[in-house]
């Protein structure tokens, strides 16, 4: 139901939140996953890390910790089409350039454009869409660099309050950016965005702080205050406390998006768009909850 990927010798010192900040210490993650995919296999993870038609990854450089999610877009599926191959296809590609120090840390688009551009040249035929949200925490640096296309996303809280976040792209309602790969003679006919189009920015994080990247499922179904809520019981940094937060944030969002007369996010944003809609948004779920700790190797 549940993994946890952390590398290094990683140290918080004190609780979240109260950290001092020292120029000379090098920074990394702690981070937990979970998910649940839509069609109720639970916190099933599929080979690749990916819940239902949601995929992630998360990697590690010399100089630098990596996060993904993706988001294939379910519409190929009325085409014969199994959405989770692109996302996870281009999660799988991301994270072997991070591995093989193909990127840099100050350009998280960068690895996304490589990757897509790997699937575009790919032998093997590919087809389908998907939202992408890549961080990278430079370790010397301390800053977090991100892009995000589409409707994923991230919020870095401290002391309880969100401090920095993603924008959400949409073209239209319910209909987000995303990269695809359509079939011959169809290009012009699928919706597809360029990497570059991703919003991209950059962060100073410090010690203790706490770094939520989701898919819109987790997004379309908790609001801000539910999510700091729930972050509110993380009062360590120990990998026990992160994973039982990750899995209870994941299971919280997963309850509401099958609770019909839940007025979620999701639903507002339809009757701000005209459409008389109630209950929360039944979709894949994916959670990675990370914290900023003193790295040590």
């Amino acid at each position: 139901m549940l993994s946890v990927l952390s590398y290094g010798r990683l140290v918080a010192r004190a609780v979240l939140g109260g950290l001092s900040q020292t120029d000379s210490r090098d920074y990394s993650l702690i981070t937990a996953s979970c998910g649940f995919g839509k069609d109720f296999r639970k916190g099933i993870l599929k080979k690749g890390m990916c819940y239902g038609d949601d995929a992630c990854f998360i990697a590690r450089n010399l100089n630098a910790d990596v996060l993904g999610v993706a988001d294939g877009v379910g519409g190929w599926r009325d085409y014969g089409v199994d959405p989770s191959q692109f996302s996870t296809t281009l999660m799988r590609t991301c994270e072997r350039l991070v591995k093989e120090g193909r990127f840099t840390p100050s350009s998280p688009v960068g690895i996304l454009t490589s990757g897509y551009f790997e699937l575009l040249q790919n032998k093997v035929p590919l087809l389908g869409s998907s939202t992408a949200c890549i961080l990278v925490l430079d370790r010397q640096s301390h800053r977090l660099h991100t892009c995000n296309l589409g409707d994923s996303g991230f919020l870095v809280v401290r002391q309880g309050e969100v401090v920095h976040r993603s924008d959400e792209q949409q073209h239209y309602f319910n209909t987000p950016f995303q990269l695809s790969i359509a079939p011959p003679g169809s290009e012009g006919v699928v919706l597809s965005d360029s990497p570059e189009a991703a919003d991209s920015s950059s962060f100073d994080v410090q010690l203790g702080d706490i770094i939520l990247t989701a898919t819109d499922g987790l997004f379309d179904n908790m609001p801000d205050y539910m999510i700091l809520q729930e972050l509110k019981k993380l009062k360590t940094s120990n990998y026990d406390s992160i994973l039982q937060t990750a899995q209870s944030i994941a299971k919280q969002a997963h309850d509401l998006a099958y609770d019909p007369n839940y007025m979620s996010p999701f639903a507002q944003f339809a009757c701000d768009n005209g459409l008389n809609v109630r209950g929360g948004k039944p979709d894949d779920i994916t959670v990675l909850l990370s914290i900023v700790a003193e790295y040590t190797d």
